[in-house]
């Protein structure tokens, strides 16, 4: 079987304990790079196997050799660097570890980016459709502050996010090369953007969030356009997610249309978990045809199982307002954005990823 499918999930997993552990003692000069490594492989072949194991086809490394779910991968990156400052970034009950993404020189995706050799990893340790998930072109602006852009011709921001979209063109062209046919790129910052609070927070500093959705949409679609047929682009839209909190809230109205005509991308992933997102209304924009919409009924926020019987009420509504047949089911979002992972037990985790592939099954007859 090939993507889209109509269950998936967002990418993360709950750390094992003892890839927690080996990061801790790999960060204290106690092991070295190469034990970390042998201890990531071990339980991401693991990780495949649990993932192929409750019928999901599209299979990722949790993101286990990562801390965050988008600065390990920004870091990365020709020109963006990684500071260690004071206090993190709020979040609705917790506050993020205190590491922000700094703009030092041009912009560029190297052709050695260790995530390159990730996904390699897992498209050679699984039997099914391997994929990996990094964070979207949106990330390199909304998430760098305007003084942590050092380069004088990035004070012009058609130029800063034109090398951004150029960086992500690259990744897309590399990441193909080296095998990878389903690509999810983590826009988060779209639904951010519907959101008071944060569209006063960029009016504030003179950028206007309407515009800003119009060039994120730019960036994405000049990004992907050029990619070769089979190969499929999706993406994730949150409002937070770090140890079972949030940091936006807000219905998708203010980007619906831009989002599924504008983009140019095959999947999208859509926190649906909670009134944060708003009503089901703005999927009336999706147009007929290939491009596929998981809605993030089951929430990786908690451990409590969702009812049947409410999911497929939900989709009832669904089918009332669009074609059923371009949907599929997935989480809100990752179970571990970030390495600390969300409140809820490893069991809890599988458990909901094996209820979203039975749900699957009972709609649409297949995953």
């Amino acid at each position: 079987m090939k993507p889209p499918f109509h269950a998936d999930h967002v990418g993360s997993l709950l750390r094992p304990a003892e890839v927690a552990e080996g990061r801790i003692r790999f960060s204290e000069g106690k092991i070295s790079a190469e034990n970390l490594r042998e201890i990531e492989n071990e339980h991401i072949r693991q990780a495949i196997r649990q993932q192929e194991n409750v019928g999901l086809k599209a299979v990722t490394d949790g993101e286990f050799r990562r801390s965050f779910w988008h600065y390990d991968f920004m870091g990365m990156l020709t020109g963006l660097d990684l500071e260690e400052r004071d206090e993190g970034i709020a979040f609705a009950g917790a506050t993020l570890r205190p590491i922000f993404p700094v703009i030092n020189d041009k912009l560029d995706f190297p052709d050695d980016h260790p995530m390159l050799e990730h996904y390699r990893f897992v498209a050679e340790n699984t039997s099914v459709h391997p994929k990996i998930s990094i964070p979207g072109p949106s990330c390199c602006h909304f998430r760098v502050a305007i003084e942590d852009i050092h380069p004088s011709e990035y004070h012009d921001p058609e130029i800063l996010m034109n090398d951004i979209m150029l960086t992500y063109r690259k990744a897309v062209k590399v990441f193909y090369e080296h095998g990878c046919r389903y690509l999810q790129m983590d826009d988060i910052f779209f639904a951010y953007l519907c959101d008071p609070v944060h569209r006063k927070t960029k009016s504030d500093i003179g950028q206007d969030p309407d515009w800003l959705i119009r060039k994120y949409a730019w960036m994405m679609e000049q990004a992907i356009k050029d990619r070769p047929d089979d190969m499929l682009i999706g993406m994730h839209l949150c409002r937070g997610n770090f140890k079972s909190t949030h940091a936006a809230e807000g219905a998708y109205d203010p980007i619906a249309d831009i989002l599924f005509n504008q983009t140019g991308v095959d999947i999208f992933f859509m926190e649906y978990d909670t009134n944060r997102a708003g009503s089901l209304e703005p999927l009336k924009y999706l147009p007929k045809g290939n491009q596929r919409v998981l809605p993030g009924f089951v929430t990786t926020k908690s451990g409590e199982l969702e009812s049947r019987d409410e999911i497929l009420r939900k989709f009832d509504l669904v089918a009332q307002i669009t074609n059923i047949e371009q949907f599929g089911l997935a989480p809100q979002c990752g179970f571990a954005s970030t390495e600390e992972g969300n409140t809820l037990s490893d069991l809890e985790q599988w458990k909901k990823l094996e209820f979203i592939v039975s749900v699957a099954e009972e709609i649409w007859g297949e995953v």
